[in-house]
Formats: C-alpha cells, sequence, structure tokens
C-alpha cells in the first residue's frame, strides 16, 4: 500500500467518526421524532460583565447531519463562523432574542435569559412542536419541553442554536468596541478579564455595563 493509499484510508476513517460522532449527538431529535418540528433553544452571555444576553432558536430538518457542529465553547472562531453559515442555509427557521443590560440589571440575569428565549421561540416563522432546551425549562411557553444539561454538546439542535447565539454576540460585542475601545470587548466579549477588569477601575463603567454585575469592582 502506497503513502497515499494510506493517508486516503486515514482521511476516509476519521471522515466516519466525525460521521458517527454527529450522529450520536441526534440522538435526542430521534427520540422525539413524533414531534414535527423539533427546535433547539441556547444562551450565550449570562456571565460577561456587559452586554447583553442572546438567545437563538434553530429549527433543523430531521435529516440535518451538520458535521463538525458542536457546542460553540469547544469550536474555534473560524469554525464557528463557518458553521454559523451552514446552518442559516440549512435550517428551517431561526430566530434570535436578547436581553440588554438595562433589562439584566432590572430583571436579573436569569429572567432576563428566560425573556429572550421566549423572544427567539416567538421570532421563529415555524411554531416547534418541542423544545430541546440547555439545562433549563422556560416558563410561560405552551409548547412541549425537554431539558438537557449540557445540551449544546449533545444535541445537534441545541449545538447550531449554541453556534448562532455565539455568532451573534460575539458580532456585536466587536461592534461595541469601537465606540467603548478601552474595554477590550473585541477580545473578552464583555467577560470579566484582567485587562477588562483593569480598564472597569480605571475609566468606570460604560454604558453597556451591568451594574448588577459590577458592583464589588467599582
Amino acid at each position: 500500500m502506497t503513502k497515499k493509499e494510506l493517508a486516503e484510508i486515514k482521511r476516509a476513517e476519521k471522515l466516519q467518526r466525525e460521521r458517527d460522532r454527529v450522529e450520536e449527538m441526534c440522538a435526542f431529535e430521534k427520540k422525539y421524532a413524533d414531534a414535527e418540528y423539533i427546535c433547539g433553544i441556547d444562551e450565550v452571555g449570562r456571565g460577561p460583565l456587559a452586554g447583553p444576553v442572546v438567545t437563538a432558536a434553530v429549527i433543523l430538518p430531521k435529516d440535518a447531519r451538520i458535521l463538525y457542529i458542536n457546542d460553540s465553547k469547544k469550536l474555534t472562531e473560524k469554525r464557528r463562523e463557518e458553521l454559523y453559515e451552514v446552518i442559516r442555509e440549512q435550517a428551517l427557521a431561526i430566530g434570535i432574542g436578547s436581553c440588554t443590560h438595562e433589562e439584566i440589571d432590572e430583571y436579573n440575569i436569569l429572567q432576563a435569559t428566560y425573556k429572550a428565549m421566549r423572544e427567539a421561540v416567538g421570532k421563529l416563522a415555524v411554531t416547534p412542536s418541542l423544545l430541546l432546551v440547555d439545562a433549563v425549562h422556560i416558563p410561560d411557553l405552551d409548547i412541549r419541553q425537554v431539558s438537557i444539561v449540557k445540551g449544546d454538546a449533545k444535541s445537534q439542535s441545541i449545538a447550531a442554536a449554541s453556534i448562532i447565539a455565539k455568532v451573534t454576540r460575539d458580532r456585536l460585542m466587536c461592534a461595541y468596541d469601537a465606540i467603548y475601545p478601552e474595554y477590550g470587548f473585541a477580545s473578552n466579549k464583555g467577560y470579566g478579564t484582567a485587562v477588562h477588569m483593569d480598564a472597569l477601575r480605571k475609566y468606570g463603567p460604560c454604558p453597556i455595563h451591568r451594574h448588577s454585575f459590577i458592583g464589588g469592582i467599582v
């Protein structure tokens, strides 16, 4: 066997392993296959000191198998951007919700997240039959829900929502970086990095900081 043939075999084996992994991520989608439209929901931005919390609701075709999809936190920025385009191309419906830093301060982060999730579901062009949700149960929604702990790593639908929410929020924080460059939002996305904390102490909060999160810092 030549080196080229051996390399081809290894590539084929690697591709098959990836297909098998993605198929495993569709276990919940197959378990609840009686539901006509299965929607994955996830959030990004519960922990940062600044900016909104962003949620996404994604309905994929039942036969969708998106290679390399995973929890957005486990992917490189380049891979997330690539998958973002694939998901947008394949999805039957996508809804995006958000709550501002003011709403987070007013309602608390959990209630703001629920509000943003309901908004994302409400923006779907197709009414979902079932919601697969990462770790939580969304109150005040009259739709069947299944909560999955670490769902963004176990469900293709939730992983897709995770990627859509993450890319959407990251792009927004990069836009804010151009307005408030002192805080390094393009790199830290509002999370409490050392650079961000130092800037907070030096300059004080900017208009998008969550005052309920920074009381012990400034």
